[in-house]
């Protein structure tokens, strides 16, 4: 069922299995999976390799799992990682930036300093934010995962924005698929279209950032709370990398402009998303957040898709996913 981030079928039974009993110890996992012992060892490895094991800290000596909330978003941002990787190495224009990674491994120190400034309140990070766009000169790059938009944010972004688009940089802005379904969202979105700036919708976004000419990143210490505050990146490895996770999650976003069609299975890419979260073990509360939806819209989709697989849990639309092939490497 996580085949997709990286975990295999007798790994995923373990893991499981640990969390529901977390006093089982190597013999009591074993006889409870039906397992021989090296298939229990091997996935012990596996899940140690991911970071899903940690040593307890109640029971010396001995391993236990950890929260699924915290797990599945270990797995996501290592699958991230790799697929930034990957981008890098199939797009030609990153050569220069691969062959600094290279240094930043090798240890130079005029690389290896990666640089990092801490902003705390809402007031810094707009001046900060503020102080950047007005520094810009070529590019733009963001991610707007909080779904819908405030007024307030809207209206307090546009005059530095308009700025921006005025004096020819390239904006390219990524929000949420749920957007759609906001017009004063879709309206502050075609306003920046009309201006020149490009904007595509995604199903789920890794978090809230902005890139500025390549060279700085502003990104927040809290998923959770992007107002409680945010770090300035400039190191280039680290830029690097932020770079190319976004031109991957850019090529895969569609232009706003265009309808959203559905997949040969007759999933939208939403309902795509909400069903690698759902088969996660997120809660509709963690799956809303993602997906930048109400909770209650999160528990009906949900209610749908689980319908649709004919499952009677979220465990085993997990399953029925993977049989049926709704989840990525499953064909």
């Amino acid at each position: 069922m996580l085949v997709a981030l990286g975990l295999d079928a007798t790994s995923e039974a373990v893991y499981r299995s640990m969390l529901a009993h977390p006093g089982d110890g190597f013999a009591a996992l074993a006889e409870r999976l039906d397992l021989a012992e090296e298939s229990v060892r091997e996935a012990l490895d596996r899940l140690s390799d991911l970071s899903l094991l940690r040593p307890s800290h109640e029971r010396n000596g001995e391993l236990r799992a950890v929260s699924p909330e915290i797990g599945m978003e270990l797995l996501m941002a290592r699958q991230q990682s790799e697929l930034a990787a990957q981008q890098m190495r199939i797009e030609a224009s990153r050569v220069a930036a691969a062959e600094l990674i290279a240094d930043y491994a090798d240890l130079r120190p005029a690389v290896r300093r990666v640089e990092v400034e801490q902003l705390t309140g809402l007031d810094a990070i707009r001046d900060r934010l503020a102080a950047l766009t007005r520094a810009v000169r070529s590019e733009v790059m963001a991610f707007a995962p909080d779904g819908a938009q405030t007024e307030e944010n809207m209206k307090a972004s546009r005059p530095l924005n308009d700025d921006l688009l005025r004096r020819g940089v390239r904006m390219r802005t990524v929000y949420l698929d749920s957007l759609r379904n906001n017009a004063p969202t879709v309206l502050h979105a075609n306003w920046l279209a009309e201006r020149g700036g490009q904007v595509r919708t995604a199903p789920t976004l890794p978090t809230r950032m902005i890139i500025t000419d390549r060279t700085t990143a502003v990104i927040p210490v809290s998923s959770e709370d992007s107002a409680a505050g945010a770090v300035v990146l400039t190191g280039h490895g680290t830029l690097a990398a932020l770079c190319a996770l976004f031109e991957c999650v850019w090529s895969g976003a569609q232009p706003l402009g265009e309808i959203l069609v559905r997949d040969a299975r007759g999933l939208s890419t939403q309902e795509t998303a909400a069903v690698q979260l759902l088969a996660g073990g997120l809660t509709d509360e963690a799956i809303a957040k993602r997906l930048g939806v109400s909770t209650r819209t999160a528990r009906r989709l949900a209610t749908e898709l689980m319908e649709r697989l004919g499952a009677r849990s979220r465990f085993e639309a997990g399953v029925r996913a993977v049989q049926q092939g709704w989840l990525p490497g499953a064909d």
